[in-house]
């Protein structure tokens, strides 16, 4: 090894070199190297800074980041951006009497209770951490009686992670006794019990902008009206939020009805009118939400639980409409319930038929003689947001221990004994028409004379046992039975007609007489009954034959045109089922969406039941009355544009010398209700310029049962006349579905045709079904429709009325036109209808549309 040594005489600075073990140019020293004196003996080492302070500098620095995450982790989520929570609610107040002065806000009187209140409330608030904390402001909105009533807005500014103790602050203070002064202040009354609940924004605004607030109080004896501003010269505003605070007397309740009622429609906007049983608008006590229109004899009657009611308009910046007229007026509390004695008798809801009010119980204790039982049966029952039927949690009916909340019409309940009670409650919320029923005493041995007695109490024939239709809601009609050779049994033993087998209906109600029918797992099954692989439904290629495997795919794609595929303008076809004028435009050059201006009715209609049941004044506004000169009524037919009508071609076959196919012989009523009433501002009169029957129409088969009118003038449109919508050669109305059939024709076989224009709701039937009920009858023009089970039908005088389809956007459909039947409403005859769909490319030769 050479060492270097430095020349003599030189000065010598350096006396060793740290040493490294790796192959270095030594003339590159590395950098930072220490170099030691030669006269110190210590151990030779490279030195840094104590270890110590070390540790000091990455601990400090840690603490340092620590803090500012905290910092901005508080800023951000706790300091930055509290959460505005207000609740409308009211007080109860104890110790001093309600007078004049606290119905005006403006009143000195009203200022010193509501500055006395608020103080009470404050106090309240602050007993409580987690609510007096985050206060920001509260506003005593008005009074009532009972003995005070005070209603209030509170507003609080609360972190996002307290809101929850919020809530549940408030919540503890709902329906509790206080019994408080509060901090120790002398005052004059106490609270007994605070309510309050959630509401939005819009309405906080609301509350504290008086542009719109109205303030009414009943007087005895007289009918006092209010509307929307402007009605009914100009619509109600937009955007806007209006109260109208109507008061009565001490011990007085409120009749409220809308006279007139013309709003936007449900499904198209947010204009809407609430009533509250309150003066304070919380949901918790709303009664109802009103929307679009209602005609003239719509029951729109409302009575509060004590002398005072909110009404609220609420509107946005779109549709503009006339608004609502009202009357209300005071009346005394009338007493429910009570003791019913005698063989039979009715008793209803309180002030049936108008809306019962709210928090409300009855019972009514009924007795008939000892030697009979007695039987409770419901001709009408309508309650609010039954819920679960189990449990009927809101409003319900008990009896014999059993909650009845959404039954069927006409359901019967019986005792054991001559005794019974009835009771009825309703909560603080949403509210209906209630009940009418009659109680009937019976032999206990015999509760049906001559008939079978179903285990509810209800009394059907005896031949309506056993035969696979569902007579007893119970279905106690259909147990224990021996099934013939033309049924077979369910799985839960019951007998139905082989004929139900497989028809997509679950008959049996377990399913099983459509298990059988069903594809292997991960399979999919053709409407025609070919099973194909699971994974080829919804892949954009028709693999079965009728396509049904891409019409339910929620999109549309373009496929090879077929007699199942919707054909636009431009000559592509959409594989997705049913996609004209349902607001998506699926066609590439928007045809499916440009021919839509039909089948919405303008009316908001409830429908309660279905069958036999009176329409609404344009409820059905496509409805046309044909009458025949010195006949009157003789036919239906459908409105389908301003001059074209659809109806059935039989009406024209001439009869006992008269030629019904001239046209001078026809008047056609539209906007028509009650056909003693065809002389008012409702309806329009045309004469009928021609008529033209389907070339093919056989008036031995009723094949090709259809025609078309052509009106000598066109119509106006109106709320109560409005064209229905023609569907496409490809629209589908699959077995099972609800269609509606309406008409003027006779109720029963051997009744007189009806006054007022009536609708049922029947089901599509299943083509092979249909054919073996109807023999050698039925073609592919053809379509079965009704209630196998009888009772519901179309009759003589419905023909060439239309049966319509609501599709899911409350878009109707010209479904079918009505044809023939084997008599009306008879057990297995379905009635037959004109299939549209089958002779849409005639119609439209013929009309254009």
């Amino acid at each position: 090894m050479n060492i270097y040594r430095p020349p003599s005489g030189a000065k010598t600075k350096v006396s060793a070199l740290k040493y490294s073990s790796k192959t270095e140019d030594m003339n590159g020293l590395e950098e930072g190297v220490e170099f030691l004196p030669t006269m110190n003996t210590k151990k030779l080492e490279k030195r840094g800074p104590k270890r110590w302070v070390v540790v000091v500098i990455v601990v400090s620095v840690s603490l340092l980041l620590s803090l500012m995450v905290g910092l901005l982790v508080w800023h951000f989520k706790y300091r930055a951006a509290p959460v505005l929570k207000s609740y409308n609610g009211h007080m109860r107040l104890i110790g001093t009497r309600f007078i004049d002065a606290y119905e005006n806000s403006s009143s000195p009187e009203f200022a010193a209770l509501a500055k006395n209140v608020k103080l009470m409330l404050l106090d309240i608030y602050s007993s409580n951490l987690d609510v007096g904390a985050f206060h920001k402001d509260s506003e005593i909105l008005a009074f009532s009686e009972g003995s005070v009533i005070a209603y209030f807005l509170s507003t609080f500014s609360v972190p996002k992670h307290k809101t929850d103790a919020l809530e549940n602050g408030i919540a503890n203070f709902q329906n509790l006794t206080l019994m408080a002064t509060g901090k120790g202040r002398n005052r004059a009354f106490q609270v007994e019990s605070l309510t309050a609940f959630p509401t939005d924004e819009d309405i906080v605004k609301a509350a504290r902008d008086n542009r719109c607030k109205y303030a009414l109080h009943a007087k005895e004896g007289k009918v006092t009206s209010f509307s929307t501003p402007g009605f009914p010269n100009s619509p109600y505003p937009s955007n806007m939020r209006c109260f109208w605070a109507l008061r009565a007397d001490a011990n007085a309740v409120i009749s409220l009805t809308f006279t007139t009622f013309d709003f936007e429609g449900c499904n198209e906007g947010e204009d809407f009118v609430k009533v509250y049983n309150s003066l304070s608008p919380v949901e918790e006590r709303s009664l109802v939400k009103l929307c679009g229109s209602f005609d003239f004899s719509y029951n729109l009657t409302f009575i509060s639980s004590q002398n005072v009611l909110l009404v609220m308009l609420s509107t946005d910046a779109k549709g503009r409409f006339p608004g609502f007229h009202a009357q209300f007026f005071q009346m005394s509390k009338t007493a429910c319930g009570g003791v019913l004695r005698g063989l039979s008798g009715n008793f209803t809801t309180p002030y049936y038929p108008a809306y019962y009010p709210p928090n409300l119980d009855c019972v009514w204790n009924i007795e008939v003689p000892k030697d009979k039982n007695v039987k409770i049966r419901f001709n009408e029952f309508h309650l609010a947001d039954p819920g679960v039927s189990n449990s009927c949690p809101k409003d319900y009916v008990e009896i014999n221990g059993v909650k009845y909340c959404q039954p069927s019409k006409g359901f019967v309940v019986m005792s054991k004994t001559n005794k019974i009670t009835v009771r009825f409650h309703s909560d603080n919320s949403h509210v209906d028409n209630g009940f009418w029923a009659e109680y009937l005493s019976f032999d206990s041995d015999d509760p049906c004379p001559g008939k079978f007695t179903c285990k509810s109490g209800r009394c059907i024939k005896k031949e309506l046992c056993c035969d696979g239709w569902l007579d007893c809601a119970d279905a106690s009609d259909e147990m224990n039975c021996n099934c013939t050779e033309n049924q077979f049994r369910c799985h839960n033993n019951m007998c139905k007609p082989k004929f139900w087998l497989c028809d997509k209906v679950n008959d049996c109600g377990d399913n099983s007489d459509e298990q059988q029918c069903e594809c292997p797992p991960n399979n999919f099954k053709c409407n025609n009954g070919k099973c194909i692989p699971g994974q080829q439904e919804c892949d954009g290629k028709a693999d079965c034959e009728d396509g049904s495997d891409e019409g339910k795919c929620g999109s549309a794609v373009t496929v090879t045109c077929q007699s199942y595929t919707y054909k636009c303008r431009n000559n592509r076809c959409l594989s997705k089922r049913n996609p004209e004028c349902d607001g998506v435009a699926d066609c590439s050059d928007n045809s499916d969406e440009a021919n839509c201006t039909c089948g919405l009715r303008v009316y908001n209609k409830k429908s309660r039941i279905v069958g036999g049941m009176n329409s609404d004044l344009g409820e059905w506004p496509w409805q046309v009355s044909l009458h025949a000169r010195n006949e009157g009524h003789v036919c239906g037919a459908t409105l389908v544009s301003n001059k074209w009508l659809v109806t059935a071609a039989h009406c024209f076959v001439e009869k006992n010398y008269i030629r019904y196919g001239d046209p001078t012989l026809w008047t056609a009523y539209m906007g028509l209700l009650d056909q003693e009433k065809r002389s008012n501002s409702h309806v329009q009169k045309r004469n009928i310029k021609r008529i033209i029957s389907h070339p093919y129409f056989n008036d031995f088969t009723y094949d090709y049962d259809i025609a078309v009118m052509e009106l000598s003038n066109p119509v106006e449109f109106s709320k109560e006349i409005i064209p229905i919508c023609l569907p496409d050669i490809s629209h589908e109305f699959p077995v099972g579905e609800d269609l509606t059939v309406t008409g003027w024709g006779r109720t029963h076989e051997t009744a007189a045709g009806a006054s007022i224009l009536q609708k049922a709701n029947i089901r599509v039937i299943n083509q092979t079904m249909c054919e073996s009920l109807m023999a050698n009858q039925i073609t592919q023009q053809m379509m079965c429709v009704g209630i196998l089970t009888g009772g519901i039908d179309a009759c003589q005088g419905d023909s060439g009325g239309p049966l319509v389809s609501v599709q899911e956007s409350g878009r109707m459909f010209l479904a079918g036109v009505v044809s023939w039947g084997d008599g009306c409403a008879r057990r297995n005859k379905p009635g037959i209808y004109t299939r549209v769909t089958k002779l849409r490319t005639w119609i439209k030769e013929k009309t254009g549309l």
